[in-house]
């Protein structure tokens, strides 16, 4: 790996470590999660990256991809499990890392577990290691526990302006087959959960987020506003939060946009119980480098 590419994905990786664990701070009864997305993604700009999706807060039985809309309400609970996942890209290369808090004792197994698995899993990260012995271990881990892992959500390779790409870190051992390479920059993310194993998306149509993935005429001005404000993104995900239109117009241009195909929406992943998550993004060498450690 070029050395220049090499420090802006460190640079990455020291911004979203940073920002994560100013995070943790913010995650109290009674706070808007709104609140924590923008001082979150703002303290990354002040740092010198951009946010490479929009800060997403999972709460509870909520695995994944959920981030508060412009007019989002939701405040943390009492006994809340809280997921913030963080992205950050310096010049389209990612750094990716999540961090749980449980806001109930109850909950600090399901975080141990998760933290543990991830830590296992990253001493065996070398080029030439096969990926299932990764998943196998994660697995391993989480069961050690008395707990699941999620089947089907991975960790997921990185590149520049790609935030889910080749290889596949499943999180249980599978059929799934790769060896790692060096300069492979891969992200683990261990889910853990007392219950059903799996995750499902959901339909509603709150707390989303979206990619730009084609450039097409629109009809709608609104919809003109979106694609141009969004598409020196490269097609890294995008919240309502930071488009130009608000209220019904941008509910009519987010439609056309997606009636087009020009934009991807990311689904609301949910699964039956509380579900914790930990996650760091490692650059597969020799000598590998946490890059978010």
């Amino acid at each position: 790996m070029e050395e220049e590419i090499l420090e802006k994905y460190k640079k990455a990786g020291e911004i979203a470590k940073k920002v994560r664990e100013e995070g943790k701070t913010l995650v109290k009864p009674g706070v808007k999660i709104l609140e924590i997305a923008e001082k979150m993604e703002n303290r990354i700009r002040e740092l010198g990256g951009i946010p490479a999706w929009p800060l997403n807060i999972s709460i509870n039985d909520i695995a994944a991809h959920y981030s508060p809309s412009f007019d989002d309400e939701t405040i943390i609970k009492e006994e809340d499990l809280v997921k913030l996942d963080v992205g950050v890209s310096v010049d389209g290369y990612i750094a990716d890392t999540a961090i749980t808090i449980a806001l109930s004792e109850k909950d600090k197994k399901l975080v141990l577990a998760a933290e543990k698995s991830l830590e296992e899993a990253i001493k065996l990260v070398k080029p030439g290691r096969e990926v299932n012995e990764i998943s196998s271990k994660i697995e391993e881990v989480i069961k050690s526990f008395g707990l699941n892992p999620i089947v089907n959500l991975t960790g997921h390779g990185l590149k520049r302006y790609i935030i889910h790409s080749e290889p596949r870190i499943p999180n249980c051992s599978s059929n799934y087959h790769y060896k790692l390479k060096k300069d492979d920059v891969i992200a683990i993310e261990p889910f853990v959960t007392r219950g059903r194993n799996y995750i499902k998306e959901e339909d509603e149509d709150r707390g989303l987020t979206y990619s730009l993935v084609r450039e097409k005429p629109c009809r709608l001005k609104e919809a003109r506003e979106i694609i141009n404000k969004m598409k020196n993104r490269e097609g890294l995900p995008f919240s309502d939060r930071w488009l130009p239109v608000k209220g019904i117009k941008l509910k009519l241009a987010m439609k056309e946009l997606k009636d087009k195909d020009c934009v991807e929406v990311y689904r609301i992943l949910r699964g039956d119980s509380k579900i914790a998550q930990a996650e760091h993004t490692i650059i597969v060498l020799d000598k590998p480098i946490v890059t978010t450690l």
